[in-house]
């Protein structure tokens, strides 16, 4: 269980900005093994983040007025506000893949751009269209049952930080070996870190599932059971944006690195809204 904490505290001091300073941080200590470990618990980062979000949402949705831009104004502060927790840390890695792939055909040439810190036309496209297609999703659902949003945003953080480890099980990792910072978290990961990730993904999918059986059986909501469909069409939509990120990673450069990983998350996320709003 020492591990376990340590580890975790270890995915969110690296994963987000909440601060793990001091002697916390001299007790979660530090190492490539143990940054390689740590990989099990993106999901529970999800969590973290998912819980901040959808709680500075329900918090921002109980003191708005109803109806009107309500939605609207929660969509844009949550979002902001996940930004804030993670530093924008996958949307960097957003930028970064689209800069790579969209300014070059050539494999190593596409690496040499991922690798600059600079914005170019391309990632500062990606990122704005991302951002937009975040809100209005987030604004829409909000419009429709301001019930479903907060699970949703739970929902989407955890699944869409479960995805990208499956890159790293399935494709070798061709960054900097030299330079990248997730190199040692990207190296491999064992099946049973795969399985510590798949427990806390699906314990929040029971989680969300179990709440939304019970608001049918207290508070007689006949939609209950529609938004557990709608939620499980959200899922597979996360899987297919997984998929299409996979194949265009490996025909384009024969494997992933840290900033695929970011840009994998990203893509999952909306996919995961967009899902969402198709089957309401």
């Amino acid at each position: 269980m020492t591990q376990f904490l340590r580890h975790y505290l270890l995915a969110v001091q690296f994963f987000t900005r909440i601060p793990v300073t001091g002697r916390l941080a001299d007790w979660v200590g530090f190492s490539p093994a143990m940054l390689r470990a740590s990989a099990a618990h993106f999901p529970g980062v999800g969590w973290l983040v998912g819980a901040l979000v959808a709680g500075f949402s329900a918090l921002l949705l109980a003191g708005l007025p109803d109806g009107g831009f309500s939605p609207l104004v929660v969509a844009v502060w949550g979002t902001a506000f996940g930004i804030l927790i993670t530093g924008a840390f996958h949307e960097d890695g957003l930028a970064d893949v689209a800069d790579g792939l969209g300014g070059s055909p050539d494999r190593e040439r596409a690496l040499i751009i991922m690798k600059d810190s600079r914005v170019g036309a391309f990632g500062a496209i990606a990122v704005v269209l991302a951002l937009l297609a975040k809100v209005s999703l987030l604004a829409l659902l909000g419009s429709v049952t301001s019930l479903l949003l907060c699970p949703a945003l739970f929902m989407a953080h955890v699944v869409s930080r479960t995805w990208p480890l499956l890159l790293i099980r399935l494709m070798p990792h061709v960054g900097d070996a030299a330079g990248s910072k997730s190199k040692p978290l990207a190296d491999q990961i064992s099946k049973t870190s795969l399985l510590i990730a798949f427990i806390w993904c699906f314990t929040a999918l029971a989680l969300v599932f179990h709440a939304l059986i019970a608001i049918e059986f207290i508070a007689f909501d006949d939609d209950a059971l529609a938004w557990i469909t709608s939620l499980a069409t959200a899922l597979a939509a996360s899987g297919i944006a997984f998929f299409v990120m996979w194949r265009w990673f490996w025909k384009r450069l024969q494997g992933f690195t840290g900033d695929c990983l970011g840009a994998t998350q990203q893509a999952c996320e909306l996919a995961f809204y967009l899902g969402l709003a198709l089957s309401l």
